[in-house]
């Protein structure tokens, strides 16, 4: 277990990502893609999303499995997981532009727990361009594939988590939000605990803590070995803890987006959110939906507090829009800018 101890100072930098980070949502799916027989009601509900990601994999994205196989509990190589960026862009800039320390602990933990690991892993993770540029390609080409068809409502999920943690430290703290962040997850007396391969125990030191709630992610997953020094401690934990809420979210994208939309939200709120496509006043989106102002005006409170509209006031009334992240659910796809589709590339570095 990892012992994580808080000053004051650390307990009010306490925040949560603005959503999942890209590029971890893409590393942490490779071991469920390979799994067999997955051991766990989250990994299982994923079978949907495994048999159609599996069918749809184009050779040369093989080569990824190597970088994060199944079969090897909690290994996962944390170079990769440690951005918590709105763009699988951005996400691939800070990985890569990690000190080589953290690469090379990275490194020594693959060594240490995958003695067979291929010789182009051990070529990455010392500056090797061509390896370097290969893999990047190849994460965007799976990214596009086995992610971005589900990242609008892995986003809606998110924001709906963020919210009600938000809601969580307003009634009872940040010690409140703490002790109810998941069932492996502890705390007492200034002491986070957080099930983790080896026992130890870490002093932020005013560092504070970054929360990424993860949706590929079976267990709570910490970085300790290559943790960034100057940075926040990032604690990663799943984002849904049932069969039915894993399922759920990788189905959606594959429905038609009126009906996933109804469904993650209600026939009404759905009209609602529908309605907002072009910026109105409540009076104006309750004629639209052939509802009163009172149901509309609540149905916009929630699709606000959701992160789906913005509401701003002008003169005596207020106006309602979309947020990306709403227009993204319309438009059953990512806002803009969210992903990249990347090309598909040869399986080797061209040397």
């Amino acid at each position: 277990m990892l012992r994580i101890h808080f000053t004051a100072e650390d307990l009010i930098r306490v925040r949560f990502a603005e959503a999942p980070d890209p590029l971890a949502e893409t590393i942490l799916s490779l071991p469920l893609l390979q799994a067999e027989r997955p051991d766990r009601p989250s990994s299982a509900g994923l079978s949907g999303w495994r048999e159609r990601t599996r069918r749809a994999l184009r050779p040369q994205m093989r080569l990824l499995l190597d970088l994060a196989p199944a079969g090897l509990g909690e290994y996962i190589p944390e170079a990769f997981t440690h951005a918590a960026a709105s763009s699988l862009a951005d996400s691939l800039e800070h990985t890569w532009s990690l000190p080589t320390g953290q690469w090379s602990a990275d490194w020594r933990a693959t060594r240490l727990l995958r003695p067979g690991a291929p010789r182009w892993i051990h070529e990455l993770h010392h500056g090797d361009r061509a390896w370097a540029a290969l893999v990047q390609r190849q994460l965007r080409s799976y990214h596009a594939l086995a992610i971005a068809p589900y990242w609008a409502q892995l986003l809606a999920v998110a924001q709906t988590e963020r919210t009600q943690r938000a809601m969580t430290t307003l009634d009872t703290g940040v010690e409140g939000l703490l002790r109810t962040l998941h069932p492996e997850v502890s705390w007492a007396a200034g002491v986070l605990t957080v099930p983790c391969a080896k026992d130890a125990d870490l002093e932020l030191h005013g560092r504070g803590l970054l929360l990424v709630p993860t949706f590929f992610c079976a267990r709570p997953l910490v970085l300790v070995d290559n943790a960034e020094p100057e940075r926040p401690f990032v604690l990663r934990y799943p984002l849904v803890h049932s069969l039915t809420d894993g399922a759920a979210v990788v189905t959606a994208g594959t429905t038609a987006a009126g009906q996933g939309l109804t469904a993650l939200l209600g026939t009404t709120r759905a009209r609602t959110l529908e309605a907002a496509r072009s910026p109105a006043g409540t009076t104006e989106l309750a004629r639209r939906t052939g509802t009163s102002a009172a149901t509309a005006s609540h149905h916009t409170s929630v699709l606000r507090a959701a992160g789906l509209l913005t509401t701003r006031r002008e003169g005596p009334g207020v106006r309602h829009a979309l947020t990306p992240l709403g227009r993204a659910l319309l438009h059953g796809g990512p806002p803009s800018g969210l992903i990249e589709q990347g090309a598909s590339g040869a399986t080797g570095p061209a040397k």
